[in-house]
């Protein structure tokens, strides 16, 4: 039936295709905690990576099992997963992941392009976002607006010690001089915790 709904993005592949490039995609994101691909293919690979982490916050033997199913290197990040990034979000209701419209990477396709992230990591691009433009505004000696209120909030809301976290983001952004424009993705390292 022509027009119908679709329950998921087929991403002109196979279906043995599509589920090897998606347990890929998610393997590297639980991996790096970030990457940067397609619009269409990082939505799709943020469903499984959402299924990925609730699966680890039950952390059964099941539970186990279905994510070694799930990624391609479960020997190096099982303990990652069970680990780190499950007490990270276990508080948190669900929203693991966040997809960020991006420039197209390549000049010759134009194909939309996105980052796909965990939330609350040490990679978290809004955390450092918010906190530049906080940073900015305390220098300029203005008042926040509605939207940077509202990221504060997102962005400590659910993060161990965010308060706290975000002003020490805040004081190192302010000392590195990043106030007036954007981040330089060079200088991540020094940000990382």
């Amino acid at each position: 039936m022509a027009g119908a709904h679709v329950k998921y993005r087929h991403l002109s592949r196979s279906s043995a295709h599509r589920q090897a490039l998606l347990r890929n995609l998610v393997t590297s994101l639980i991996k790096n905690e970030t990457i940067h691909t397609t619009y269409p293919k990082a939505k799709e690979a943020q469903r499984l990576a959402e299924k990925l982490i609730t699966l680890s916050k039950r952390d059964t033997e099941t539970a186990r099992r279905s994510a070694q199913g799930i990624l391609y290197t479960p020997d190096q990040l099982l303990p990652k997963l069970f680990g780190e990034i499950r007490e990270r979000y276990a508080n948190r209701p669900g929203g693991y992941t966040r997809v960020l419209r991006t420039e197209p990477k390549d000049q010759y396709s134009q194909a939309p392009s996105a980052i796909l992230e965990l939330v609350d990591g040490p990679k978290d691009m809004r955390f450092a976002m918010t906190a530049a433009t906080v940073a900015r505004d305390r220098e300029q000696k203005t008042e926040h607006t509605d939207l940077t209120k509202k990221n504060i909030d997102k962005v400590t809301r659910f993060r161990k010690d965010g308060t706290r976290a975000f002003e020490d983001m805040v004081a190192s952004l302010r000392d590195m001089k990043f106030t007036a424009g954007a981040i330089n993705p060079k200088e991540w390292k020094k940000l990382d915790r």
